[in-house]
C-alpha cells in the first residue's frame, strides 16, 4: 500500500520438543539457513538465525501484513518437515508447541544481533530455561510456568 511505512523488529525463540538436545552442530547452519529462507519467503527479512542443540533464535524484520502466529506456524512446520525429510535426527523431529516473540527498536539491532550470534558461548553460562524466563521477566510478560516448558 502506498504511503505505508514500517519498521518492526522481532526476535522469536522456539525450542525442540521436550527441549531435547538434537540439533547437531554439523547440520545447524543448514537448518538456520532453511529457517532464514522460510522467513524471507514469507515476505519478511531475516537478520540472523542462530541457536544451539535445543532451541533457535530468529531475529527478523516483520512486514505489517504478516501475522506473527502464521509466520511461526509456517517456519516451525516447514523446518521440522525439512529435518524429517532429510533424516537429520534419529527419531521424528518436532518443535515444542508455542514460541516467544520480543520486539526491539532500531537502536537495539546491533546488540540483539551480537547476542544471537554468540548463542553457543552464552549457553556455556546460562541454560535455555533460565534465558527464556529472563526474557519473559525483562519484557514484563505474564506467564504460567506450567505451560512454559513441556516435559
Amino acid at each position: 500500500m502506498a504511503n505505508t511505512y514500517h519498521q518492526i523488529y522481532l526476535q522469536t525463540v522456539f525450542a525442540v520438543k521436550y527441549r531435547e538436545a538434537v540439533i547437531e552442530k554439523h547440520w545447524q547452519s543448514e537448518l538456520f539457513g532453511v529457517i532464514g529462507n522460510l522467513v524471507n519467503e514469507a515476505n519478511c527479512k531475516t537478520i540472523i538465525v542462530n541457536g544451539v542443540e535445543d532451541h533457535v533464535h530468529c531475529f527478523l524484520g516483520l512486514k505489517p501484513v504478516v501475522s506473527v502466529s502464521e509466520l511461526m506456524k509456517t517456519v516451525k512446520a516447514k523446518s521440522s518437515k525439512y529435518i524429517n525429510d532429510h533424516s537429520l535426527t534419529l527419531k521424528r523431529f518436532e518443535w515444542q508447541e508455542g514460541y516467544g516473540v520480543f520486539s526491539y527498536s532500531q537502536s537495539q539491532i546491533g546488540k540483539v544481533y551480537k547476542y544471537i550470534q554468540r548463542q553457543e558461548e552464552h549457553h556455556k553460562k546460562q541454560t535455555f530455561r533460565d534465558e527464556y524466563l529472563e526474557f519473559l521477566k525483562k519484557f514484563k510478560i505474564d506467564y504460567d510456568e506450567q505451560y512454559i516448558f513441556q516435559d
